[in-house]
């Protein structure tokens, strides 16, 4: 993944960090999937795996912070190899909160098959976001191996397709609150499952800002697009 170093030791450990972060990504990725088959079929078993998955995305995050400090202290990295570790750190970070938000709407579609509501709820509007979401963390993972800058540009493009897809899931939810106070609750429950949808495409847009930061050496967040094409040229 990183350029050759002197230390052939030294490059052992950075690739072995990064394979480290892959299958993080990839652990994440299966229970957001494992999340929105629980939302299309209301699975509570389902709902149950990605909750029991949790313990081990925690744990996993705590591994590689622990190997990215000892290779820091030992290495004491400079320019490109110091932000490929910081950049790895952040990533790893964003993946087990993207882990949190699968959880989250896991819990919530429990929460919603208790209350009876289930079938009453538009959660079907909700797979078009999902599967943006999952198939935008995929991408970033992608990008990410490959250190692709311009996959990072298209990445932070597509975030903006599953805002509006949030955007437009809200305004219908509360149609059907005003319409039926009697599906409040569930309804609640399930723009919480919107909201931890449209913030595991957050995640996937913060991974893709690393990239370019690794890359470019530019920190590109808060900054318009126009800017970011024109720091990744």
């Amino acid at each position: 993944m990183p350029d050759k170093h002197l230390s052939t030791q030294f490059d052992s450990e950075l690739n072995g960090v990064s394979s480290r972060v892959m299958e993080l990504g990839g652990l994440v990725e299966s229970q957001i999937r494992l999340a929105i088959y629980a939302l299309s079929q209301f699975s509570a078993e389902s709902a149950n795996q990605v909750i029991e998955t949790e313990a081990r995305v925690n744990a996993m995050e705590l591994d590689i912070d622990r190997e990215l400090s000892s290779i820091i202290a030992r290495r004491q990295p400079t320019a490109r190899d110091l932000r490929l570790l910081i950049a790895i750190s952040k990533t790893t970070a964003n993946l087990e909160r993207a882990g949190d938000e699968a959880e989250k709407i896991a819990r919530m579609i429990k929460s919603i098959i208790e209350s009876g509501s289930a079938r009453a709820l538009p959660s079907s509007d909700l797979r078009v976001a999902a599967e943006l979401a999952s198939g935008l963390l995929r991408k970033a993972l992608d990008a990410f191996a490959r250190l692709d800058t311009a996959a990072a540009v298209s990445i932070l493009k597509e975030d903006d397709q599953i805002d509006q897809e949030f955007d437009g899931f809200v305004r219908k939810l509360i149609t059907y609150m005003m319409e039926d106070p009697r599906t409040i609750s569930p309804s609640l429950d399930l723009l919480f499952v919107a909201k931890a949808i449209e913030r595991v495409g957050d995640h996937a847009k913060n991974i893709a800002e690393f990239i370019i930061y690794i890359v470019k050496g530019a920190d590109v967040r808060h900054t318009p697009m126009e800017q970011i094409e024109s720091a990744v040229k």
